[in-house]
């Protein structure tokens, strides 16, 4: 079998580096270009020491063209907003594209201009993008050639609230979603902070109520809704809460959901529920006995589930944990592409997480 000629644009950040690590280790994939504008002719291993000996090629200036040109499929790991050209570019050449920032996530342009502050200029491709959730999108996914892969902290909400949105179990106006994430979320660009003396010994919120992530998770719960024939599928129905916070580790994310249900469920009703909805997916793991900790899922591709009750305040709280840079990024990515080319879906991605 040809190995397929993978491009990465934007392969100097965490979630590019995590695709460069990934793409490299993989069976079917044959790395042949990346880009970075602020480390272009500089050898990858220089400024990654941990890929030296992995990948000999050196940065390269982002040539939208020239590089899906090279290749077969193409992933962009590029800012927010600063993708828009590039994927059209890419996708003109008839390539396979996994885009990871927002640029192509949202279906409603007026939505994404209101959230990122500029217009969508591309707005034709959007109806061709699909949402690269896997969980939930396998079968579009499979047929795409423009996936939008997930924000990271969308990725643990989404997952640990779609089977209760999927049977319409939901009031959906009670869903509160609290989640910390480690400093990696918030790029390699340097800012005080995520300086050490900042960041260390610390916990805080931000952005509250303001978070960009927002959109995508009450897009795809509203999403689910439809799906039921629900009469609550007004996207104001699955308006969410969510408040973001920065904890001082390198990486992974711990997603805790609060809501009520329509009707009193009993716990092992709940649980069998998530078993049944999940049953067939290798990359999410249901967890009674242990709590979801960002330890156990690190380097991973797994996301961690837990479901648990507060009866007496008559709550469902659900917990999640991914490593915001592999199942929140680069991993799912990677999983996404292989269900494009006709691959297993788990192929390059079934190494455990690494411990302690």
């Amino acid at each position: 079998m040809r190995k397929i000629r993978i491009a990465i644009a934007g392969a100097s950040g965490y979630a590019g580096a995590e695709l460069v690590r990934l793409t490299a280790a993989h069976p079917h994939f044959e790395l042949i270009a990346v880009t970075s504008e602020k480390s272009a002719g500089s050898p990858v291993a220089t400024i990654f020491p941990s890929l030296a000996g992995l990948v000999s090629l050196t940065f390269q200036a982002l040539a939208p063209e020239a590089i899906a040109q090279q290749a077969d499929a193409v992933f962009l790991a590029l800012p927010h907003t600063k993708s828009l050209a590039p994927v059209s570019a890419c996708m003109e050449t008839g390539k396979f594209v996994v885009d990871l920032s927002a640029d192509y996530r949202l279906k409603d342009p007026a939505a994404y201009e209101r959230w990122y502050q500029t217009p969508h200029t591309y707005t034709h491709l959007l109806k061709d993008a699909v949402y690269g959730l896997p969980e939930l999108h396998r079968a579009a996914i499979a047929k795409a050639k423009l996936v939008a892969s997930p924000g990271c902290y969308p990725t643990a909400a989404i997952l640990q609230l779609a089977p209760l949105f999927a049977h319409d179990l939901v009031q959906p106006q009670t869903v509160v979603i609290d989640a910390k994430s480690g400093i990696s979320g918030a790029g390699r660009s340097p800012a005080l902070p995520y300086h050490f003396p900042e960041a260390h010994e610390s916990l805080e919120p931000y952005k509250i109520g303001q978070h960009r992530h927002i959109p995508e998770i009450e897009q795809e719960l509203s999403g689910l809704l439809q799906r039921t024939g629900s009469p609550s599928t007004d996207p104001a129905s699955s308006t969410v809460t969510f408040t973001p916070h920065l904890v001082p580790m390198n990486r992974g994310i711990l997603s805790t959901a609060y809501c009520r249900l329509k009707q009193p469920m009993a716990l092992p009703d709940v649980r069998a529920l998530y078993k049944a909805f999940y049953k067939n997916e290798r990359f999410v793991r249901l967890s009674e006995d242990v709590m979801p900790n960002p330890r156990y899922i690190k380097g991973s591709n797994y996301c961690d589930i837990g479901v648990y009750t507060d009866q007496r305040a008559g709550w469902i709280v659900t917990v999640a944990a991914v490593d915001n840079l592999v199942k929140g990024a680069a991993g799912q990515a990677v999983q996404a592409m292989n269900l494009m080319l006709g691959l297993p879906e788990e192929t390059g991605l079934t190494a455990p997480a690494s411990y302690p």
